[in-house]
């Protein structure tokens, strides 16, 4: 992963601890309105892709014992992973883009609301991605998916040559060569990976989203209701569909590119849909980005435009993160597809503690905060959920007390401790396992591996140790003997 030049490093320091009665009267631990419902604490995890689904995306035993485990942690929300809203192939991630998935997702909210006595509400972010293709290797990409057109013909001067010379041409040509006969999209393909943008609108599947889009989310979101889960968060963030729409880089000219309020049109055509079908007293947000952090991309100006149009719309909670995206990461290696979160915007999302001057701790704050105030200033009181960073109480309680946010949402350190929330409310924060901030999960992440925490991965480990694949870690962290 990216680093920053600076290296400095930052220590993990989550402050002072409050006693429980301490706690009891903090903002933090203070309910809060999120739609319909209400949270019984302003505590949130959330959305994490673990690698536990079945390679047709269904809820599988390992997934319920991942929730669960949160769950019994008793924050205010967890939102269920990334989970694809179409009905097509994409590994072990969990899908939603058809009636068959609803058991196992009602059983997933069955077990998290049991295993928090149900003091914790749950959410499922639902998404859409472009196709992505793995690097190829050289050869095989000339020989077998490179399109010989009259354009590459004219570069090569090579107008009357036969496409099998071509080809084998062009196998043989150094790197600075080809810089000069390929454009950028071709490069792109050769050494990255091929990669749809939404303003690929040559391609009918793509200029077609904004007719296909609303009805596939507003149906993913029924079933959401229909399996007993909360509420659902649409994705709007990071790499994918709905961010690249919001993105100062989509450069559509059909009405859904360009301006601000041309990007922000099909993200608030999904939500409509969305809200026709499942009614008024379910719990629909979203999750975007303070900043995409590329060149060229969105800007906190952008977003808080974004966040002032989502809640005059109705969206019942914004969800804000930051950078994560596919034009800055770095070089797969062949065979592998390129990950969004290897370059200086990959950073920005999941910062660690060899970074900058700012370090990595409450980096979103500001930010959040710009447009919380949007928000407010429209006239509006949708709750905002901050994220990056947050291990400790004194952190999370200074940045709702100054109006960043009105929840504190807090990954990677639920991961290290899925208890911390619990212990920091019964006086006992001071036995709370500490994330180090080195990504050792997001490394898990990036090779596909099932993800887990160098704080608990060996630990405690017997005869009836639910194990990874490989046998060496655990599955969920050791239980609180509390």
């Amino acid at each position: 992963m990216w680093k920053p030049p600076q290296k400095i490093k930052h220590e993990v320091d989550p402050g002072p601890w409050p006693t429980a009665d301490q706690a009891a009267k903090s903002l933090l631990y203070s309910p809060v309105r999120v739609g319909r419902l209400e949270l019984e604490q302003r505590t949130w995890v959330p959305a994490m892709v673990p690698w536990r689904a079945s390679e047709d995306g269904f809820v599988t035993e390992d997934v319920l014992d991942w929730y669960e485990r949160f769950a019994r942690g008793r924050p205010g929300a967890i939102v269920i992973e990334a989970t694809g809203i179409r009905d097509v192939p994409s590994g072990p991630l969990l899908r939603i883009g058809h009636d068959r998935f609803v058991p196992g997702l009602g059983e997933l909210a069955r077990t998290v609301h049991r295993a928090s006595d149900g003091h914790t509400r749950l959410f499922i972010q639902i998404i859409d991605f472009l196709a992505i293709k793995r690097r190829p290797d050289p050869t095989t990409y000339f020989r077998k998916y490179l399109r010989i057109t009259d354009r590459l013909r004219r570069n090569l001067e090579a107008e009357y040559w036969p496409e099998e010379r071509i080809r084998e041409h062009l196998i043989a040509l150094a790197d600075d060569d080809l810089d000069e006969i390929l454009d950028e999209r071709e490069l792109e393909a050769l050494r990255m990976g091929y990669r749809e943008r939404v303003d690929d609108v040559h391609l009918p599947h793509i200029r077609e989203l904004p007719q296909v889009l609303p009805d596939l989310f507003a149906q993913a979101a029924r079933r959401a209701m229909e399996a007993g889960i909360d509420g659902v968060e649409l994705h709007y963030a990071h790499a994918y569909t709905m961010a690249s729409f919001l993105s100062a880089r989509n450069r559509r000219t059909d009405g859904y590119g360009g301006t601000r309020e041309a990007r922000a049109r099909l993200p608030l055509e999904v939500y409509a849909r969305v809200r026709e079908v499942v009614g008024p007293d379910y719990t629909v947000g979203c999750r975007f980005l303070t900043d995409d952090c590329i060149a060229g991309g969105s800007t906190p100006e952008d977003a808080e435009y974004f966040g002032a149009a989502f809640a005059r719309a109705g969206m019942d909670f914004l969800s804000l993160s930051r950078g994560g995206k596919f034009e800055d990461a770095r070089q797969p290696a062949v065979g592998w597809s390129v990950y969004p979160y290897t370059g200086p915007s990959g950073y920005e999302c999941m910062p660690v503690v060899i970074s900058d001057e700012f370090g990595p701790f409450g980096r979103n704050a500001a930010p959040a905060a710009r447009i919380r105030k949007a928000i407010r200033a429209a006239g509006f009181e949708t709750p905002v959920v901050l994220v990056g960073g947050f291990h400790g109480f004194e952190r999370s309680e200074a940045a709702l007390r100054r109006g960043d946010a009105d929840i504190i949402g807090s990954a990677r350190q639920s991961l290290a401790d899925p208890d911390w929330f619990r212990k920091v409310q019964l006086g006992r924060g001071a036995e709370t396992r500490i994330c180090k901030f080195t990504n050792y999960c997001e490394g898990l992440d990036q090779k596909h591996k099932q993800v887990t925490c160098q704080r608990w991965d060996r630990e405690q480990m017997d005869a009836h140790t639910r194990r990874t694949k490989d046998g060496k870690r655990r599955m969920t962290a050791p239980a609180w003997p509390a």
